[in-house]
């Protein structure tokens, strides 16, 4: 008996001491499984990380013993051991990182202290608590960054560049172009599903190197929430004020070893601040991650969107500061349809070898009866205009592989691209009619076309990125890319036609390099500087609509960056801090010409330089602030126009000072209640080449509030709190000035609920 209550007991220890804990790791706020995680005994030499699914075992010491859980750019968690044998495990984003997790700056995983460039990054935390309406609310709290609010999510934008409606900037969803580029539009983030983002992150300054033309003054990638462990469903629904609907809805699991995740949004204004400014939008996207096996993923993500608004156009001086905002278009308008799909495969060949293959594909057109396009005439009544369809498919394929070897802990990065987006546009002239007070009342369409083409447009390039340690805390990037742009010209209007480009075949090509370094001191500190080359050839649009004779050239940008990152206050804070210097040549401009129209020309040269800073600081556990903005310069080195030379004039729609501030108190002593307030400002700038005149700018206030219990939320946002009247877009020509107002004061009113199942 004494022997076999030994061999119990023995059998019993050997059981408990090799009893094993397994688990997952999660983000708390998404419920996505984080791979790489690092858990380990704190009392014994044991640990292990998280697989591609997140989950991990660990050899169990004592059920009283306690783990430790960390993760880059989250906050580490302690744990002691129960006797359940499985667990999930949720850690919280922290709230002032410098070394978080980013993939926009070399097209995979890096730490954000190894890239040479100025990265923001937009977190869930931010955007569900903004519950922003439209993405302005969103990035202009990033320095260096304005984005002009033109009504019912019509924006342009302005990065390391005045404002303007070029295309310099890229636009991506998970690393790819939302549209094709060599058809940008400036209001192509309409066409963007902000229900179903998980972060966002913007590059500022040329990422050509990676990404190809178009991405000069920056690059913005919204990345899409990946599916979570846990069952998960939110439906939220708000108000405004001034006539605004919107209801978002998703929902989100994990079965073995396929995630999905379904979200959307579908808004509604009505009877807004100014008349004939009603819009609606539905926005979906369905994303599907399966894990074939533990070193093979394939994610299937389609989003589809249709919009419609009418168009708000400019009020002139009187009706501005009068604060009539009556629109004098009645009849503009835009409609967007757009389908994006995209099939991804990943395999990761062992811990050194990864290779990613994207197939994608585009559906878009945009139909309009555009304010910009009216033109008035000599008789004061009437007017002319043009209704337009652009419309193009894409067919995309981007192959990649990155390779890291153990020598001084280097890796390449390597891919090619193919995109062939066969496109159309299509204007038909329309007679307008106005009244007396200079009001467009009507129209009446003719037989006659402005605009009737197709072309064959093919994007191919190929890139490589190598990164290595030179020394000991320091690292070198250094990249390189060539890009060829193809347009095979189809014009089915003869040459007398306003639109009388003769049929030709078109192409440019550039190599594009970057260098860069990064230097840890350790400590939360660390520096950087990289030289970068920007290309921007002509759009479809540019080069060819309204044109007898193609004449455009493309423009290129070389920039000279550096700045540098710490943290201050035992890390409570940090700053990140960057100078650059851009200088263009042949940088294309839209000139607005005396009868309203416009028209797009190279300049010689320009010049475009500042500083951007963004400081995050957490003086007390329950209050978080937040400053960040730019001062800076853009100015023309030589342009001449109609005769005019405007050498060193100060470029138009450039504010030198734009900032913005942000302190958040969330109490302990109130668990889950919010307060935030905001202030925008815009600093002056001129309104034309010629500096005749400026607009002052406009500072803004705006307030949040929030409380969450259990699953119920609620909110009250109150923006532009002191009701000022501003422009967010002013521009002169010889004979009038026209300001686009920005919204007056609007309170939007919401609600939540969201449901956590068991896994």
């Amino acid at each position: 008996m004494k022997y076999l209550l030994l061999i119990i007991t023995g059998v019993l220890f050997f059981m408990h001491s090799s009893a094993q804990m397994q688990g997952s790791v999660v983000d708390a706020q998404t419920g996505e499984v984080l791979p790489g995680v690092t858990v380990q005994l704190l009392h014994a030499d044991k640990g292990c990380q998280t697989d591609v699914r997140g989950r991990f075992t660990l050899q169990q010491g004592s059920a009283a013993d306690s783990i430790k859980v960390s993760f880059v750019g989250y906050q580490t968690r302690k744990l002691i051991l129960s006797s359940q044998p499985s667990a999930i495990i949720s850690l919280t984003p922290a709230t002032a990182s410098l070394n978080e997790i980013i993939v926009t700056s070399s097209r995979d995983k890096q730490s954000r202290t190894d890239a040479p460039i100025a990265i923001s990054t937009i977190s869930t935390q931010e955007m569900r608590d903004t519950k922003a309406t439209s993405l302005e609310q969103l990035m202009n709290k990033v320095s260096g960054v304005y984005m002009v609010d033109l009504g019912n999510e019509q924006h342009t934008m302005a990065i390391r560049q005045p404002i303007g409606y070029k295309s310099l900037f890229l636009y991506m969803e998970d690393g790819i172009p939302i549209r094709t580029t060599g058809d940008f539009n400036h209001n192509a983030l309409i066409e963007i599903n902000m229900a179903a983002l998980r972060n966002i992150e913007v590059v500022r300054g040329p990422a050509s190197s990676l990404y190809g033309s178009e991405a000069v003054g920056g690059a913005v990638n919204f990345i899409t929430a990946a599916p979570s462990l846990k069952p998960m469903a939110r439906v939220q629904a708000e108000i405004s004020d001034r006539g605004y609907k919107r209801t978002d809805f998703s929902a989100s699991s994990t079965f073995n070893k396929l995630g999905i995740v379904v979200g959307g949004y579908y808004a509604d204004q009505r009877n807004g601040y100014m008349d004939h400014s009603d819009f609606h939008k539905l926005a979906l996207t369905v994303r599907a991650d399966y894990q074939i096996s533990d070193r093979t993923k394939w994610i299937n993500s389609m989003t589809l969107i249709d919009y419609y608004t009418d168009q708000v156009g400019g009020l002139d001086s009187a009706h501005f500061y009068a604060k009539d905002y009556r629109n004098f278009q009645t009849f503009s308008y835009r409609k967007v349809n757009a389908l994006r799909y995209r099939s991804t495969l990943e395999q990761n060949w062992n811990n050194t070898n990864k290779t990613t293959v994207t197939a994608f594909f585009r559906n878009n057109t945009i139909e309009q009866n555009p304010f910009y396009a009216l033109k008035n005439l000599s008789d004061p009544l009437k007017a002319a205009g043009e209704i337009n369809d652009d419309s193009f498919n894409s067919f995309g394929l981007i192959m990649q592989h990155k390779k890291q070897f153990a020598w001084k802990h280097a890796s390449i990065i390597a891919g090619i691209s193919a995109d062939y987006s066969p496109a159309t546009y299509y204007a038909e002239f329309i007679d307008v009619t106005k009244d007396a007070a200079g009001y467009f009342r009507s129209y009446r369409t003719t037989d006659s076309i402005l605009t009737d083409y197709n072309v064959g447009l093919l994007n191919t390039a190929a890139y490589a990125q190598f990164d290595m340690e030179l020394l000991s805390h320091l690292k070198l990037v250094a990249a390189v890319r060539y890009d060829r742009m193809d347009y095979d010209f189809d014009n089915h209007l003869t040459p007398s036609a306003f639109t009388g480009a003769p049929d030709e075949t078109n192409h440019f090509n550039k190599l594009t390099p970057k260098l860069g370094l990064t230097y840890d001191f350790g400590q939360n500190r660390g520096m950087y500087a990289n030289y970068s080359v920007g290309f921007a050839p002509p759009n479809i649009s540019e080069l060819y609509r309204g044109v007898k004779v193609p004449v455009l050239k493309p423009a290129t940008y070389r920039n000279y960056e550096a700045g540098g990152w710490f943290g201050f206050a035992n890390d409570k804070g940090y700053v990140d801090i960057g100078v650059y210097d851009m200088q263009g040549t042949n940088e294309i401009i839209s000139v607005k010409l005396d009868d309203g129209s416009y028209e797009n020309r190279n300049t010689g040269r320009t010049t475009h330089r500042g500083i951007e800073w963004n400081v995050r600081y957490a003086p007390l556990p329950s209050i978080w602030i937040r400053c960040s903005g730019q001062y800076a310069e853009h100015f023309f080195n030589e342009y001449v126009e109609k005769g005019v030379s405007y050498d060193d004039n100060k470029m138009a729609g450039a504010p030198k000072v734009i900032t913005n501030t942000e302190i958040t108190w969330k109490p302990h002593f109130l668990n889950g209640f919010r307060l935030a307030g905001e202030w925008q400002h815009v600093g002056s700038y001129y309104m034309d080449p010629r500096n005749t005149g400026t607009y002052g700018g406009y500072d803004l206030l705006n307030f949040r509030t929030g409380y969450s219990w259990k699953q119920f939320d609620c909110w009250v946002n109150c923006r532009n709190a002191g009701d000022a009247i501003y422009s967010t877009t002013t521009e002169r020509t010889t004979y009038s000035t026209t300001y686009r107002p920005g919204p007056k004061r609007t309170f939007n009113i919401g609600f939540g609920y969201t449901f956590n199942g068991k896994k």
